[in-house]
Parts: structure tokens; C-alpha cells; sequence
């Protein structure tokens, strides 16, 4: 499976768009990356309706332990992005006929 990098994100919007030069595709790319870096680390939930939701996740302090000495290690709280995809991006994916859904 190929993944798709922000370079070739800025392309496929330029090619999309011809009237988008490829300097305001990539602004428009990065404006919206940072955008939403900038919200999640305030705390802040992002919600794109047909798409998804991008919020945070906080897992507690915990006592792990090493794994080579095997003592006890403090394990601070971590605030971690979560997206949950949406309805639309969901059945989109998974893009089964309704024959292998067993609806036939």
C-alpha cells in the first residue's frame, strides 16, 4: 500500500485546481496542517463533517517498568492525537459490494 506524503498532497491539489499555483497550494496545505497542530495542542477538538474527528486522547501517569533492569520507572501523563473517522470516510474505505456485506 502507498502512502501519500505532503509534497504529493501539494501536487494533487495543484493538478486538481490548474487556477491554484502550486506556491498557494502548498501555503494552503501547510495553513491548514498548522492550523490544526496549533487547535490539538491547545486542547481543542477538530470536527470536519464526512471526514472525521481529530481530538485528544490523555493517558494517566502510570508505573512502567525497564525493560534491560527491569526497576520500577515513573511514566508521566501523555496527551496523544486521536482521530475517529466519520460516516462518510468510513463506508468510503471500506469499499465492499453489497454481496460481500451479505446484503444480497
Amino acid at each position: 500500500m502507498d502512502n501519500i506524503t505532503k509534497s504529493e498532497l501539494i501536487i494533487k491539489l495543484a493538478e486538481r485546481y490548474p487556477q491554484l499555483a502550486a506556491r498557494d497550494a502548498e501555503f494552503a496545505v501547510k495553513t491548514l496542517l498548522d492550523t490544526m497542530s496549533a487547535a490539538l495542542a491547545r486542547g481543542q477538538r477538530i470536527e470536519i463533517r464526512g471526514f472525521g474527528t481529530f481530538s485528544l486522547n490523555i493517558r494517566p501517569a502510570r508505573t512502567g517498568r525497564n525493560p534491560r533492569s527491569g526497576e520500577k520507572v515513573t511514566v508521566p501523563e501523555k496527551r496523544v492525537p486521536h482521530f475517529k473517522p466519520g460516516k462518510d470516510l468510513r463506508e468510503l474505505v471500506d469499499h465492499r459490494t453489497d454481496a460481500e456485506k451479505g446484503l444480497l
